[in-house]
Protein backbone atom coordinates (compact mmCIF):
# COMPACT_ATOMS: atom_id res chain seq x y z
CA UNK A 1 0.00 0.00 0.00
CA UNK A 2 1.26 3.47 -0.87
CA UNK A 3 1.65 6.63 1.18
CA UNK A 4 -1.51 7.82 2.91
CA UNK A 5 -3.18 4.40 2.55
CA UNK A 6 -3.96 4.66 -1.17
CA UNK A 7 -3.31 2.07 -3.87
CA UNK A 8 -0.81 3.35 -6.48
CA UNK A 9 -2.26 1.47 -9.48
CA UNK A 10 -4.07 4.62 -10.66
CA UNK A 11 -0.72 6.08 -11.71
CA UNK A 12 -0.56 3.46 -14.43
CA UNK A 13 -4.01 4.36 -15.72
CA UNK A 14 -3.11 8.03 -15.94
CA UNK A 15 -0.01 7.39 -18.01
CA UNK A 16 -1.44 4.97 -20.58
CA UNK A 17 -1.45 6.13 -24.20
CA UNK A 18 -4.48 8.27 -24.98
CA UNK A 19 -5.63 10.57 -27.72
CA UNK A 20 -7.37 12.93 -25.27
CA UNK A 21 -6.02 16.46 -24.89
CA UNK A 22 -4.24 16.94 -21.56
CA UNK A 23 -5.84 18.89 -18.72
CA UNK A 24 -3.95 21.11 -16.29
CA UNK A 25 -5.12 20.72 -12.70
CA UNK A 26 -4.35 23.38 -10.09
CA UNK A 27 -4.81 21.52 -6.82
CA UNK A 28 -5.46 23.06 -3.42
CA UNK A 29 -6.44 21.43 -0.13
CA UNK A 30 -8.91 18.64 0.40
CA UNK A 31 -10.37 15.64 -1.40
CA UNK A 32 -11.95 17.60 -4.24
CA UNK A 33 -8.76 17.71 -6.41
CA UNK A 34 -8.30 13.96 -5.91
CA UNK A 35 -11.85 13.22 -7.01
CA UNK A 36 -11.43 15.43 -10.09
CA UNK A 37 -8.18 13.64 -10.93
CA UNK A 38 -9.85 10.25 -10.49
CA UNK A 39 -12.60 11.31 -12.90
CA UNK A 40 -9.98 12.31 -15.48
CA UNK A 41 -8.16 9.00 -14.97
CA UNK A 42 -11.37 7.09 -15.68
CA UNK A 43 -11.74 9.14 -18.88
CA UNK A 44 -8.08 8.33 -19.76
CA UNK A 45 -7.17 12.02 -19.93
CA UNK A 46 -3.54 13.00 -19.21
CA UNK A 47 -3.32 15.20 -16.11
CA UNK A 48 -0.56 17.74 -15.50
CA UNK A 49 -0.94 19.02 -11.98
CA UNK A 50 0.28 22.12 -10.19
CA UNK A 51 0.10 20.98 -6.56
CA UNK A 52 0.14 23.90 -4.12
CA UNK A 53 2.67 23.54 -1.29
CA UNK A 54 1.06 23.18 2.11
CA UNK A 55 -2.33 22.47 0.57
CA UNK A 56 -2.42 19.62 -1.97
CA UNK A 57 -2.45 15.90 -1.15
CA UNK A 58 0.55 13.75 -2.09
CA UNK A 59 -1.79 11.11 -3.50
CA UNK A 60 -2.02 13.30 -6.60
CA UNK A 61 1.45 12.02 -7.50
CA UNK A 62 -0.08 8.57 -8.07
CA UNK A 63 -3.09 9.79 -10.02
CA UNK A 64 -1.60 12.42 -12.31
CA UNK A 65 0.59 11.99 -15.36
CA UNK A 66 2.99 14.49 -13.81
CA UNK A 67 2.97 16.76 -10.75
CA UNK A 68 4.79 20.04 -10.18
CA UNK A 69 4.83 21.16 -6.54
CA UNK A 70 4.78 24.93 -6.40
CA UNK A 71 4.01 28.02 -4.38
CA UNK A 72 0.57 29.45 -5.06
CA UNK A 73 1.95 32.71 -6.44
CA UNK A 74 4.36 31.27 -9.03
CA UNK A 75 2.08 32.11 -11.94
CA UNK A 76 4.84 32.33 -14.52
CA UNK A 77 6.16 28.90 -13.55
CA UNK A 78 2.66 27.45 -13.75
CA UNK A 79 2.17 28.83 -17.26
CA UNK A 80 5.53 27.50 -18.46
CA UNK A 81 4.82 24.05 -16.97
CA UNK A 82 1.46 23.82 -18.72
CA UNK A 83 2.90 25.04 -22.05
CA UNK A 84 5.69 22.45 -21.94
CA UNK A 85 3.09 19.74 -21.57
CA UNK A 86 0.70 20.96 -24.25
CA UNK A 87 -2.05 21.97 -21.82
CA UNK A 88 -4.80 24.13 -23.33
CA UNK A 89 -7.47 23.51 -20.67
CA UNK A 90 -6.96 24.27 -16.98
CA UNK A 91 -9.19 23.53 -14.02
CA UNK A 92 -8.97 24.57 -10.38
CA UNK A 93 -10.02 22.35 -7.48
CA UNK A 94 -9.53 22.49 -3.75
CA UNK A 95 -9.43 25.10 -1.06
CA UNK A 96 -6.73 27.72 -0.66
CA UNK A 97 -6.33 29.06 2.85
CA UNK A 98 -6.59 32.72 1.93
CA UNK A 99 -6.02 34.04 5.45
CA UNK A 100 -2.87 31.95 5.73
CA UNK A 101 -1.60 33.01 2.31
CA UNK A 102 -2.29 36.74 2.57
CA UNK A 103 -2.22 37.62 6.24
CA UNK A 104 -0.20 35.07 8.25
CA UNK A 105 3.39 36.23 7.93
CA UNK A 106 5.05 37.37 4.75
CA UNK A 107 3.42 36.31 1.49
CA UNK A 108 6.72 37.13 -0.23
CA UNK A 109 8.68 34.57 1.79
CA UNK A 110 5.96 31.92 2.02
CA UNK A 111 4.77 31.85 -1.56
CA UNK A 112 7.43 33.78 -3.54
CA UNK A 113 5.31 35.72 -6.08
CA UNK A 114 6.94 35.97 -9.49
CA UNK A 115 6.73 38.69 -12.14
CA UNK A 116 3.61 37.20 -13.75
CA UNK A 117 1.87 37.11 -10.38
CA UNK A 118 2.77 40.73 -9.72
CA UNK A 119 1.54 41.73 -13.16
CA UNK A 120 -1.74 39.90 -12.59
CA UNK A 121 -2.55 40.84 -8.99
CA UNK A 122 -0.78 44.17 -8.50
CA UNK A 123 -3.81 46.22 -9.65
CA UNK A 124 -5.88 44.49 -6.95
CA UNK A 125 -3.56 43.97 -4.00
CA UNK A 126 -1.29 46.97 -4.26
CA UNK A 127 -3.61 49.73 -5.41
CA UNK A 128 -5.07 52.36 -3.10
CA UNK A 129 -8.42 50.57 -3.29
CA UNK A 130 -6.94 47.23 -2.12
CA UNK A 131 -9.33 44.59 -3.46
CA UNK A 132 -8.54 41.09 -2.15
CA UNK A 133 -12.04 39.64 -2.54
CA UNK A 134 -12.19 36.04 -3.76
CA UNK A 135 -14.10 36.77 -6.95
CA UNK A 136 -11.75 39.60 -7.92
CA UNK A 137 -8.58 37.57 -7.35
CA UNK A 138 -9.84 34.42 -9.05
CA UNK A 139 -11.24 36.34 -12.01
CA UNK A 140 -7.85 38.00 -12.47
CA UNK A 141 -6.15 34.59 -12.44
CA UNK A 142 -8.69 33.18 -14.90
CA UNK A 143 -8.16 36.16 -17.22
CA UNK A 144 -4.40 35.57 -17.05
CA UNK A 145 -4.82 32.03 -18.39
CA UNK A 146 -7.16 33.28 -21.09
CA UNK A 147 -4.55 35.83 -22.20
CA UNK A 148 -2.12 32.95 -22.60
CA UNK A 149 -4.55 30.94 -24.77
CA UNK A 150 -5.55 28.52 -22.02
CA UNK A 151 -9.21 27.96 -21.20
CA UNK A 152 -10.25 27.63 -17.56
CA UNK A 153 -13.02 25.04 -17.23
CA UNK A 154 -15.20 24.20 -14.23
CA UNK A 155 -14.08 21.15 -12.29
CA UNK A 156 -17.76 20.29 -11.92
CA UNK A 157 -17.94 19.92 -15.71
CA UNK A 158 -15.23 17.27 -15.42
CA UNK A 159 -16.87 15.52 -12.45
CA UNK A 160 -20.57 16.52 -12.50
CA UNK A 161 -21.45 13.55 -10.31
CA UNK A 162 -20.05 15.48 -7.33
CA UNK A 163 -22.87 18.05 -7.44
CA UNK A 164 -25.77 17.44 -5.05
CA UNK A 165 -29.18 16.78 -6.54
CA UNK A 166 -32.28 18.31 -4.96
CA UNK A 167 -33.91 16.38 -2.15
CA UNK A 168 -33.41 14.86 1.30
CA UNK A 169 -29.96 13.27 1.12
CA UNK A 170 -30.19 11.51 4.47
CA UNK A 171 -33.07 9.66 6.07
CA UNK A 172 -34.40 12.64 7.95
CA UNK A 173 -35.94 15.84 6.64
CA UNK A 174 -36.46 19.19 8.37
CA UNK A 175 -39.10 20.17 10.90
CA UNK A 176 -41.40 23.12 10.11
CA UNK A 177 -39.45 25.22 12.60
CA UNK A 178 -36.12 24.46 10.97
CA UNK A 179 -37.60 25.11 7.52
CA UNK A 180 -38.53 28.61 8.68
CA UNK A 181 -34.96 29.09 9.90
CA UNK A 182 -33.66 27.92 6.54
CA UNK A 183 -35.86 30.32 4.57
CA UNK A 184 -34.56 33.26 6.59
CA UNK A 185 -30.97 31.99 6.69
CA UNK A 186 -30.96 31.36 2.94
CA UNK A 187 -31.77 35.01 2.26
CA UNK A 188 -28.97 36.17 4.58
CA UNK A 189 -26.45 33.74 3.06
CA UNK A 190 -27.34 34.85 -0.48
CA UNK A 191 -26.85 38.48 0.49
CA UNK A 192 -23.46 37.62 2.00
CA UNK A 193 -22.49 35.78 -1.16
CA UNK A 194 -23.48 38.74 -3.31
CA UNK A 195 -21.07 40.87 -1.27
CA UNK A 196 -18.33 38.19 -1.58
CA UNK A 197 -18.10 37.78 2.20
CA UNK A 198 -18.80 34.07 2.58
CA UNK A 199 -21.26 31.36 1.63
CA UNK A 200 -22.27 29.81 4.95
CA UNK A 201 -24.21 30.83 8.02
CA UNK A 202 -25.48 29.03 11.11
CA UNK A 203 -28.96 29.74 12.46
CA UNK A 204 -31.31 28.71 15.28
CA UNK A 205 -34.72 30.05 16.33
CA UNK A 206 -34.65 32.73 13.64
CA UNK A 207 -31.32 34.10 14.90
CA UNK A 208 -28.13 34.05 12.87
CA UNK A 209 -25.45 32.63 15.16
CA UNK A 210 -22.34 32.95 12.98
CA UNK A 211 -21.34 33.87 9.46
CA UNK A 212 -18.46 32.60 7.37
CA UNK A 213 -15.80 35.08 6.35
CA UNK A 214 -12.12 34.64 5.46
CA UNK A 215 -11.62 31.93 8.10
CA UNK A 216 -13.78 29.39 6.22
CA UNK A 217 -16.73 27.15 7.01
CA UNK A 218 -14.99 24.90 9.55
CA UNK A 219 -14.02 27.84 11.75
CA UNK A 220 -17.55 29.24 11.44
CA UNK A 221 -18.94 25.91 12.66
CA UNK A 222 -16.50 25.75 15.56
CA UNK A 223 -17.39 29.31 16.60
CA UNK A 224 -21.07 28.39 16.53
CA UNK A 225 -20.43 25.55 18.96
CA UNK A 226 -18.93 27.99 21.43
CA UNK A 227 -21.74 30.53 20.96
CA UNK A 228 -24.57 27.99 21.16
CA UNK A 229 -23.58 25.17 23.55
CA UNK A 230 -27.23 23.99 23.63
CA UNK A 231 -26.81 22.84 20.03
CA UNK A 232 -29.67 22.09 17.68
CA UNK A 233 -28.68 24.70 15.10
CA UNK A 234 -28.61 24.51 11.30
CA UNK A 235 -25.80 25.17 8.82
CA UNK A 236 -26.97 26.83 5.60
CA UNK A 237 -24.46 26.79 2.73
CA UNK A 238 -25.29 28.35 -0.65
CA UNK A 239 -23.68 29.42 -3.89
CA UNK A 240 -23.22 33.10 -4.63
CA UNK A 241 -26.05 34.61 -6.69
CA UNK A 242 -23.64 35.02 -9.61
CA UNK A 243 -21.55 31.95 -8.79
CA UNK A 244 -18.77 31.23 -11.29
CA UNK A 245 -18.64 27.43 -11.25
CA UNK A 246 -15.03 27.51 -12.40
CA UNK A 247 -13.89 28.35 -8.88
CA UNK A 248 -14.91 28.68 -5.24
CA UNK A 249 -17.84 26.24 -5.48
CA UNK A 250 -19.49 25.47 -2.10
CA UNK A 251 -18.35 22.08 -0.80
CA UNK A 252 -19.18 19.72 2.04
CA UNK A 253 -17.65 16.39 2.98
CA UNK A 254 -17.05 14.03 5.91
CA UNK A 255 -15.08 16.69 7.77
CA UNK A 256 -18.06 19.06 7.56
CA UNK A 257 -20.29 16.43 9.17
CA UNK A 258 -17.70 15.79 11.89
CA UNK A 259 -17.38 19.50 12.65
CA UNK A 260 -21.15 20.00 12.80
CA UNK A 261 -21.54 16.98 15.11
CA UNK A 262 -18.77 18.17 17.44
CA UNK A 263 -20.28 21.67 17.62
CA UNK A 264 -23.81 20.45 18.32
CA UNK A 265 -25.47 21.12 14.97
CA UNK A 266 -28.45 19.05 13.85
CA UNK A 267 -28.97 19.92 10.15
CA UNK A 268 -27.10 20.99 7.02
CA UNK A 269 -28.90 22.62 4.11
CA UNK A 270 -27.05 23.09 0.81
CA UNK A 271 -27.95 24.44 -2.61
CA UNK A 272 -28.91 21.81 -5.16
CA UNK A 273 -26.83 21.50 -8.36
CA UNK A 274 -24.43 24.17 -7.07
CA UNK A 275 -22.79 22.41 -4.11
CA UNK A 276 -20.17 19.67 -4.21
CA UNK A 277 -20.47 16.66 -1.91
CA UNK A 278 -17.09 14.96 -1.71
CA UNK A 279 -16.85 11.30 -0.69
CA UNK A 280 -20.61 11.19 -0.92
CA UNK A 281 -21.27 7.77 0.60
CA UNK A 282 -19.02 8.39 3.60
CA UNK A 283 -20.42 11.90 4.07
CA UNK A 284 -24.08 10.84 4.08
CA UNK A 285 -23.53 7.61 6.01
CA UNK A 286 -21.74 9.60 8.72
CA UNK A 287 -24.58 12.14 8.82
CA UNK A 288 -27.20 9.41 9.18
CA UNK A 289 -25.22 7.66 11.91
CA UNK A 290 -25.15 10.88 13.91
CA UNK A 291 -28.75 11.86 13.06
CA UNK A 292 -27.73 15.00 11.18
CA UNK A 293 -30.18 15.93 8.43
CA UNK A 294 -28.61 16.85 5.08
CA UNK A 295 -31.04 18.46 2.66
CA UNK A 296 -30.33 19.90 -0.79
CA UNK A 297 -32.76 22.56 -2.00
CA UNK A 298 -32.99 25.05 -4.85
CA UNK A 299 -33.50 28.79 -4.69
CA UNK A 300 -36.81 28.23 -6.49
CA UNK A 301 -37.97 25.92 -3.71
CA UNK A 302 -37.04 28.50 -1.07
CA UNK A 303 -38.85 31.25 -2.98
CA UNK A 304 -41.99 29.12 -3.33
CA UNK A 305 -41.94 28.23 0.38
CA UNK A 306 -41.54 31.89 1.33
CA UNK A 307 -44.43 32.83 -0.97
CA UNK A 308 -46.73 30.25 0.64
CA UNK A 309 -45.80 31.51 4.10
CA UNK A 310 -46.45 35.16 3.22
Amino acid sequence: MSRGGYWPFAKLAATNDTSSAPVGLIAGWGRFPILVAESLVRARVPIYCIAIHGHADKHLEYLCTDVCWSGVARFGSHLRYFRRNGVKQVTMAGKLFKSDILYAGSVWLRHTPDIECMRTLRPLLFSKQGNARDDSLLTAVTNMYTRHQMKVVAATDIAPELLAEEGILTGRGLSAKVERDVQFGWMIAKQMGAMDIGQSITIKDGTVLAVEAIEGTDACIERTGRLCPRGGWTLVKVAKPSQDMRFDVPTIGPQTIQKVKAAGGSAIVIEASRTIVVDRRETLDTAMRWNIAVVSVSSEHIAQAASRAA
